[in-house]
Parts: C-alpha cells; structure tokens; sequence
C-alpha cells in the first residue's frame, strides 16, 4: 500500500490488545476505523483472563505475607478473604480498564460498534447489532477475535464445580479442594492462587515435571515450593474424565487413579475464536482453527491481516498488542515491521515468580550449543534476606566468545519486573560486562543481575 491509500477504510473485528492497538495506530496515521466488538472493549486478556487472574494472585500474595508475618516481626489477627468483595475488586479494574480504552479510541474517531461482525466476501462484512444486520466494506480487515479455554470432549464444565478458568472470579466462596487439571503456565497460577486463598490443591501433571516446556530447574524450584505449601503434586496424571459427586467430583486418571475434590479446575489450554466469522467466505485459510499468518500479520488474504490469540503464535497480551502496533503501520502504508519472538519476555505469575527472555539453559542445551551460564541465587541478596523471600535464583545466559547477552530465567520475588532488565539486554546485544558495571540502587532485587554479569 501505499501513503495516498492512507485514507482506507479500515475493518476490525475483536477489540482486544491487537484490535485496539491496530485500530489507534491506524487511526493516528489517517485511516478510517470501524471496530466491531460482540462483548465489552479490551478483550479476554483484560477483562476475563489475563488481568481478573493477576488481581487474584496480588491478593493471594498478601495472604501469604500475612500468614508469614510472625516472620518479620509482626505478631496480630490474620486475615480472611471476601470473595465477593475480591470479584467486585476484579470487575471495577475490567470496568475501567475498557473505559479507558474507549475513551481514547472514541477521541480518535474511530467507529465503535457493540455487535458481532462476519464476512461475507473478500471486502464485504456484516455487523450484527441487536438482530438488524449493517452491511460494511473495506479496503483492509483485522480479525482479533482471542482466544477461550479448551474443554476436553471427557469433561462437561457446569460453572459449578467443574470449572475453566473464566469461571473462579464469580465463585460465591472458596473452594475446599480443588482438583486443578494441567500444569501449564495458567495451571500453576491457578494452584498459587488457590493454595494462598487457604485451600486444598492437587494438581494433577500429565508429564514429568511442571511447566513441561520450561527450564527443569525452574519446574523443581515450584515444584518445591508448591510441596512445602501442600500441594499435593500427581506426576503421570492425565485425566480422561470428571464426574459430579453430590456437593464434589471426582477426577479420572488414565492409569486408573482418581481423585477427588470439591471442584475440578480445567487448564489445558486454549482454542481459537473463529466460529461464524465467514473465513471461509473471505477466502481465509486456518489450521486447526488457529488463522495462518505472515511475519506481517496478513492471512492467506493479503489485505486481511489477523493477530493474537486467533494466530496461535505466543499467546501473550504484549506480543498481541505489538502485532497490532505493526500491522495498524502496515495498513495505513507505511513498511511492514516483524516481531522478533525469539526476545519477547515472558512471566509466570507463581510465588515465586518465574520470568524469561531470549535463550534459555535448556534450548541451549537441546540445541547442542555452546553457552555461559552464570546464576547468583537469592540467598546472597540482602533485599531478599530484608523481605524473607530468599527461594529462587537469577541467571544469564550469554555467548562464550562475544560475552553478549543471550536470555536469562529469573526465580524469585518480582521475577516479571526484573526481567525486563535482561529482556533489554538481550534485544540491544549488551555484553555481560556492562550488566556487571551497571551501578544498581542498594539493597535491591536488581542487584543479583548485576552480580550474574560476572
């Protein structure tokens, strides 16, 4: 495209980090926008996944800081929960998360309309708003749809007591035991969450390990801390079924175990929205649902793009957001920019948090390729030694030769706030050097990335 098609009409469908963020940078760079949103603007990830959970987990860590208190001194009544004032907590952050965002792609002229919209053809769509259908063509599409939970064929989720994970902000109180199927990233949030708001867990680990595609020293720092808490941990679990119990359910296991619980927890994963969207019309291709995509985010259409969750390519709100960024440039002419997903950092909401970025022990390792490992753990960082968080350990990976930066894992206290640090690093080719040379505040976390420079 080019600058004199600056003025296009632009389609998007599905307002969450992509949509929204394509949508304001297409605006800002003169294109007409129309976003066709079925639900509430800002998406699953803000309003039924991504930010709902780490709201829970910032309570949850408090609780935990509350019954560790005696530790640090403090000697009182402890604390309770109010589910109930937890979920309206959760909604107002939603609420004003997604009037935000209205607010300021309204400011920007764009066209919001609260329906669902499909296509009909290659330009043609049609909005769908309270039953009368609106017929709307364009130059350029964006379909951002997201992504739901998967729900295995063996499992009829009753939003009851089997559950997915957009169910556990509305529970009316704390579950007494819950079974949590899958120990993937959302998995083990989920286990932390609950252990910390006071209930039983078992989590059931189809693998090895945790976090089965993660460093496995990562995987047995949680592992220890979730048996320290009483998790229980069932290794080779893979359920094949759940039944109602009455007031319970009782979980299935392929090896014949089961296990019981007040409320089974499904985590396995996510699927694609893209029922009803007319790909198939448009001409769209798809591969077990997921939309097939270019390094520019355009479909098997070039003039009609897809990102986030609906793409399956690293399903993380930050990498939905950039796709978006680039492409809104892309559509309004300007050159097309990729994302190098090899740099994007990565966090996992646990206590203690785990966070990534770039090569990992691991993939070096699977790889056969050569690298230096340096790893201060926590229990030499007074802050840690301060806060009586001193479980977990910060490494960095880095190139034997050049002594540039490769990745890191971080295992600690505000692991996710510290790798952006790393993540920097990585990006800009820093040597180990400068990390080692950079003067960090004292006594603080950051200090141990500095120390892992050497």
């Amino acid at each position: 495209m080019n600058r004199e098609d600056s003025y296009l009409r632009f389609l998007i469908i599905g307002a969450g980090p992509a949509g929204s963020a394509a949508a304001s940078t297409a605006a800002a760079l003169g294109a007409e926008v129309i976003l066709v949103e079925d639900s509430v603007v800002g998406g699953a990830a803000h309003l039924r996944d991504c930010i709902p959970s780490k709201a829970m987990a910032a309570t949850s860590i408090r609780m935990k800081a509350i019954h560790n208190a005696a530790d640090l001194g403090i000697v009182g009544p402890g604390a309770g929960v109010d589910l109930g004032r937890l979920a309206d907590r959760i909604q107002a952050i939603a609420r004003a998360i997604s009037d935000r965002s209205v607010d300021l792609l309204e400011s920007q002229g764009i066209e919001i309309v609260h329906g669902r919209g499909r296509f009909v053809g290659p330009n043609l769509a049609v909005a769908t708003v309270d039953g009368i259908e609106r017929t709307v063509p364009f130059d350029a599409a964006l379909v951002s749809t997201g992504s739901r939970p998967r729900v295995p064929e063996w499992a009829q989720v009753d939003g009851e007591r089997i559950l997915t994970t957009r169910h556990v902000y509305d529970l009316p109180e704390a579950p007494e035991h819950v079974v949590v199927i899958g120990s993937g990233v959302t998995g083990v949030e989920m286990v932390h969450i609950f252990e910390s708001l006071g209930c039983k867990v078992s989590l059931l680990v189809s693998r090895h390990h945790v976090l089965p595609h993660r460093d496995a020293e990562v995987a047995a720092a949680l592992e220890a801390n979730f048996l320290e808490r009483g998790v229980a941990l069932l290794k080779g679990a893979r359920a094949v079924g759940i039944d109602r119990t009455g007031d319970g359910v009782r979980v299935h296991v392929d090896d014949g175990r089961r296990v019981d619980g007040s409320h089974a927890l499904l985590a396995v994963g996510a699927m694609p929205m893209t029922e009803g969207l007319g790909l198939d019309e448009a001409g769209v291709k798809t591969d077990q649902g997921f939309i097939v995509v270019d390094e520019f985010q355009r479909t098997s259409v070039p003039h009609i793009y897809a990102a986030g969750d609906v793409t399956g390519q690293m399903l993380l709100s930050s990498v939905a957001n950039q796709q978006g960024r680039n492409l809104g440039r892309h559509v309004a002419g300007h050159p097309g920019q990729s994302i190098d997903y090899a740099h994007v950092a990565q966090a996992i909401f646990t206590e203690p948090e785990i966070a990534s970025v770039g090569l990992e022990e691991a993939d070096a390792a699977a790889e056969g390729r050569k690298v230096r490992i340096t790893k201060v753990p926590f229990t030499a960082n007074p802050r840690s030694l301060i806060h009586g968080s001193t479980g977990g350990f910060a490494k960095v990976v880095s190139d034997p030769a050049t002594r540039v930066v490769l990745g890191g894992t971080i295992v600690g206290h505000r692991a996710s706030e510290l790798i952006g640090i790393l993540a920097l690093a990585t990006r800009a080719k820093i040597k180990v050097q400068t990390l080692r040379e950079t003067l960090m505040v004292h006594p603080t976390l950051s200090e141990s990335i500095s120390d892992a420079g050497d």
